[in-house]
């Protein structure tokens, strides 16, 4: 059953992009792959009233399970809101290498994903 990031209260990288490119304002991203670096990025960006978008590396996707990382994410925006400020939070797939995975991603509550095809083909790719 597929979770929709807006139930997770997750924000898209294009309502994102599309205010920071008003508003004259860059967004960060950054990779995380334990619980000690999500609670300091949301501290950080709390602190800062930035938004943010948590990545998450195809291979950090392929070992962490989806269910996890959903509920980290969904934690994220929580206890933003506990830390006192409601930060805008994408959760992201930082170059997917497969359409599978990309989708797996999306079924799984991610707000954005990025696929890579790198790997193949220029005519492919």
């Amino acid at each position: 059953m597929a979770v929709s990031y807006k139930d997770l209260g997750l924000v898209n990288t294009k309502e994102l992009f599309k205010k920071a490119v008003d508003g004259g304002y860059a967004i960060p991203a950054y990779n995380f792959n334990n619980l000690e670096q999500l609670q300091a990025i949301i501290q950080a960006c709390v602190d800062t009233k930035s938004p943010v978008i948590l990545q998450v590396s195809s291979g950090a996707r392929k070992y962490a399970n989806g269910t996890l990382l959903r509920n980290m994410a969904r934690g994220a925006v929580e206890y933003a809101a506990e830390l006192g400020y409601e930060i805008p939070v994408v959760l992201h797939l930082d170059h997917g290498d497969t359409f599978e995975l990309c989708k797996d991603c999306i079924d799984n509550g991610f707000s954005s994903v990025m696929i890579d095809g790198s790997h193949h083909p220029y005519e492919e790719n």
